[in-house]
């Protein structure tokens, strides 16, 4: 196990930097996950941890050890690929003991070690099966297996559930958070799914085109984003354009006169709100913010409702409510009343984007 630290990392192509002075401490033993949509240089800042790419510029550390110029193999990382790379004509145990084969390890002490990593991740008696008789959640496994038979000081995942199903991905990251706390194994992800950085991750670092825009708990970031773009990111939030009036005030292109959190001074603004946060009908009365308007559309999600509401030609926000079949569902076309406290709509510079 091992603390990672990068300083200022930079990758440029030419004359286009696709990471961008990134400057991150991963303690011991914490669960890190890169989040962010494709190419905001994710999986580069990934690879050049594992050494599979060189940096342009800046360092990393490995506990005590400086691997900037290190090849892959003297780097002591375990890596899950996102296609988990399993060679087809080696068995499930071959495919595990090929790491401690490239290592020269012993051959007395590795069938120990692959039977140890092989209990690790529950597959136990596949030793003698290919990889074409496995499903995919055993595959994903047994790649698994096979970074952590090396006994790595850091395990790094990328996207490694992405070619699972929906009910196994569910199932397989939580295996993995489980496996990665009982081991205490310092562990970094890469991932644009927000659910599974929000469910598997100590910390989530938030990236954009090439930069770290916010770095925090599930919490900060969820209810104290820094900027519209982690805001509309992480989670969901409904945005209406507009500008900031005077201290806690906004008003929208629409001309609706709000409520919000205050901070900003006046100006050009978008105020984000959260589905979950809005309430309607005789609910929405009480609230500093409550305006009418008319169903637009209304999304079954099974345990939840998202009712879209606009409210006039510019402005409109989505509800989110339970699903409870005592629950009155507005259809389209009704006219309803949404309501909101004010400190539930945060403010964000439009140059903040």
């Amino acid at each position: 196990m091992a603390s990672i630290n990068l300083d200022r990392l930079t990758k440029r192509y030419g004359d286009n930097a696709v990471v961008k002075s990134v400057s991150l401490d991963i303690a011991d033993g914490e669960f890190l996950v890169l989040l962010g949509p494709s190419g905001c240089g994710k999986t580069t800042t990934l690879r050049m941890i594992a050494g599979f790419i060189p940096p342009s510029d800046g360092a990393i550390r490995i506990g005590e050890r400086e691997v900037t110029q290190l090849p892959p193999w003297k780097r002591n990382c375990g890596l899950v690929f996102q296609n988990y790379a399993l060679f087809p004509h080696l068995t499930v145990a071959e495919n595990v003991a090929f790491g401690l084969e490239m290592r020269k390890v012993d051959k007395a002490e590795m069938g120990p070690r692959v039977a140890e990593a092989l209990r690790l991740v529950r597959l136990d008696g596949y030793g003698e099966r290919y990889p074409r008789q496995l499903s995919g959640g055993q595959q994903q496994r047994v790649a698994l297996a096979r970074a952590l038979v090396i006994r790595p000081d850091v395990l790094l995942l990328d996207e490694p559930l992405s070619n699972l199903d929906a009910k196994l991905r569910l199932e397989v990251r939580l295996e993995i958070r489980a496996l990665q706390q009982q081991l205490g194994l310092t562990t970094v992800m890469v991932t644009h799914d927000q659910e599974e950085a929000l469910t598997m991750a100590d910390r989530l670092v938030v990236m954009s085109d090439g930069e770290v825009r916010q770095v925090g708990s599930q919490a900060d970031l969820y209810e104290r984003p820094h900027d519209r773009f982690v805001a509309d990111f992480v989670g969901r939030s409904t945005m209406i354009e507009g500008e900031v009036t005077g201290p806690g005030q906004f008003r929208s292109e629409g001309g609706i006169a709000l409520h919000c959190q205050d901070g900003l001074p006046p100006g050009p603004a978008t105020l984000a709100l959260r589905p979950e946060r809005l309430s309607l009908g005789a609910d929405s009365t009480s609230h500093e913010n409550h305006v009418t308007g008319t169903v637009t559309f209304v999304s079954y999600l099974g345990a939840m409702l998202d009712v879209h509401v606009r409210l006039n030609d510019r402005d409109h926000v989505v509800v989110q409510i339970a699903n409870r079949r005592d629950a009155t569902v507005p259809a389209v076309g009704d006219q309803v009343s949404v309501g909101w406290p004010g400190e539930a709509g945060q403010t964000f510079s439009r140059m903040a984007v």
